[in-house]
């Protein structure tokens, strides 16, 4: 857990792929909140924000997550193909 404070950068890469337990949702919000306004936290997601909220079982833990993490952030949303979709559609047209 100190490493995971300590870095400079902390990336949450495919966040929502699977629903967290109630343990790793206290986890989860003891990082995100030892770390705001002190460090950078980067969350990737192919789900959309709006449905963050139910992949977080417990309703006061997902509140005190979500509003460290998405009301003091950026968020980019991409539209479009997935790039892994495009390459496998280009390599296809060449081959």
């Amino acid at each position: 857990m100190k490493t995971l404070l300590k870095a400079d950068l902390l990336v949450l890469d495919d966040f929502g792929l699977a629903a967290l337990t109630t343990e790793q949702q206290r986890d989860l919000l003891e990082i995100i909140e030892d770390r705001y306004d002190r460090r950078a936290t980067l969350v990737t997601s192919q789900l959309p924000v709006k449905h963050w909220h139910n992949i977080l079982a417990d309703p006061t833990l997902a509140d005190a997550i979500l509003d460290r993490l998405v009301h003091n952030g950026y968020k980019i949303e991409l539209k479009g193909e997935s790039m892994r979709k495009k390459q496998i559609k280009d390599q296809s047209l060449t081959s």
